[in-house]
């Protein structure tokens, strides 16, 4: 089932790139259900960066999960993908159909409040697929989402809500940046997993 043809979930991007995003991709109760399960029985860790030579330890946890124990590096940060627990597997059964792309690893972000956030960014690490989509699911506390072009710095905003998806299709990471900026009134945590795959 492609939830994402026309006219239903435009391209959110004016040019060089394809990325279409579905409000309700989950129901409330479901989403609620995700969120509480994936919040309760993920290993989360935060990331240890070095930051103008010191290490420092990240506000947001994250975890790495994958068909295998692929080894993935971001942020000079190195992870071991950890099998799929039965949530996720549900989860990414779903967005396979909704996206007709295929998945077999997922960075997940928990993000304990609206101070912490993303910088810009490209999910273009070299361990990724060439011209492999990378969909990402929204659970919690809605947030802002900005994409901004390499090139001539335009920019493109939406809200992730809980329970959505938003699908970045190629060439989308050749071209632009996105970030997650800081939401200070926000108060509540949000879960976000991007289902990516990784190189054979």
């Amino acid at each position: 089932m492609d939830l994402f043809a026309e006219p239903t979930s435009p391209n959110l991007l004016p040019r060089d790139g394809d990325s279409r995003y579905v409000e309700s991709f989950l129901g409330a109760g479901e989403a609620d259900g995700f969120y509480q399960r994936l919040h309760e029985e993920i290993g989360w860790q935060r990331d240890r960066v070095k930051l103008y030579g010191r290490d420092i330890l990240t506000k947001r946890a994250v975890a790495w999960h994958g068909d295998a124990p692929y080894s993935y590096t971001y942020s000079h940060n190195t992870k071991i993908a950890a099998p799929w627990t039965p949530a996720l597997e549900a989860l990414k059964a779903r967005v396979e159909a909704a996206s007709e792309a295929r998945f077999n690893c997922c960075l997940l972000n928990l993000y304990h409040s609206g101070e912490e956030g993303m910088a810009w960014h490209s999910d273009d690490e070299k361990e990724l697929q060439p011209n492999g989509s990378i969909a990402s699911v929204s659970l919690g506390a809605p947030r802002r989402f900005v994409f901004r072009h390499k090139q001539d710095k335009q920019k493109c905003e939406i809200e992730l809500g809980h329970g959505s998806l938003l699908v970045m299709h190629a060439p989308t990471q050749d071209y632009w940046h996105h970030s997650l900026p800081p939401m200070r009134r926000v108060k509540g945590a949000r879960i976000n997993l991007t289902f990516r795959c990784m190189s054979a």
